[in-house]
């Protein structure tokens, strides 16, 4: 969707490769089991900061390394900045006119958008485990918009120009932990109301019958969040297509029409080469462009 918030001199390049974009959003996840630097830049756990964490966690990435360590922001997560990171390294894909790579960290860059813009994404109680609610997390990041998402309305209006990414990282972060009290404490209530055998349903999945949150326990508790989920994600397609709008800006506006011939490279070379850019310097990008 975010595609479609883009403008001319670039909304025709990704549309031809909206497939591939689509396809490889999820590459990131894969990467968890093969990169034990992976899980760390899906989330952020505000809580292990404190009450006010947003005030009191520094949001340049030098200064949150002086007071809290590095090993300590892995520890706890660091999605706000490697948004940033993608955003530059998607401008020096830009740049450097290499449609792969352009390609690879768009795909990526929405991906680590999405994450910031789940509220359990933003707590050391990502799936509900310390209050009783395990699985609460693919109940509101995928159960409700598989049922509810036909119903929503895409249209977010033009990309925009983000004169700060890490802010607007940031923002998604602080906008999505506000959200998580509501998230956890309309299921816990609507829970009390159901018993097992309303709350949940079986359903085919191919050849798999798999245990699901019905239908009814499902409309009633996106009745009770009132269309967080829907906000959330238009939040996430608008900010989307305005960090790749950002990216392509600050390269000074390549002419993307020159790859209409071209043929995208070897998936798999194009992964590992990029995953080895991200190895040799974890966080080399970030300084410099968070102070």
């Amino acid at each position: 969707m975010a595609v479609f918030t883009l403008p001319e001199g670039m909304i025709g390049f990704y549309k031809k490769h909206i497939d591939y974009i689509s396809e490889h959003a999820v590459d990131p996840d894969k990467r968890r089991y093969s990169n034990p630097d992976e899980a760390p830049r899906h989330y952020i756990d505000m809580d292990h900061y404190g009450k006010y964490a947003y005030d009191s966690v520094p949001h340049q990435w030098n200064k949150a390394v002086m007071k809290y360590t590095e090993d300590t922001l892995k520890a706890y997560g660091i999605v706000p900045w490697h948004i940033e990171k993608m955003v530059y390294r998607l401008t020096q894909a830009f740049k450097s006119e290499n449609m792969d790579l352009i390609l690879h960290y768009s795909a990526d860059l929405g991906h680590y958008i999405g994450d910031s813009h789940v509220p359990l994404h933003t707590t050391s109680n990502y799936n509900g485990q310390a209050t009783n609610q395990k699985g609460i997390h693919g109940f509101w990041e995928s159960r409700i918009p598989e049922l509810k998402s036909e119903d929503y309305d895409y249209w977010v209006g033009k990309a925009r120009y983000i004169d700060k990414p890490l802010e607007k990282a940031w923002m998604a972060v602080k906008i999505s932990n506000a959200a998580l009290d509501s998230v956890l404490t309309f299921e816990a209530e609507l829970n009390k109301k159901y018993s097992p055998d309303k709350k949940y349903s079986f359903e085919n999945r191919g050849a798999t019958v798999m245990k699901v949150y019905s239908a009814e326990y499902t409309t009633d508790y996106n009745a009770l969040l009132n269309g967080m989920v829907e906000r959330r994600m238009r939040s996430a397609i608008i900010t989307v297509g305005s960090l790749w709008y950002t990216a392509w800006v600050n390269a000074g506006k390549p002419n993307l029409d020159k790859f209409d011939n071209k043929d995208i490279s070897d998936s798999l070379k194009l992964a590992d080469k990029a995953e080895e850019l991200l190895k040799s310097d974890s966080d080399k990008d970030i300084k410099g462009h968070s102070d």
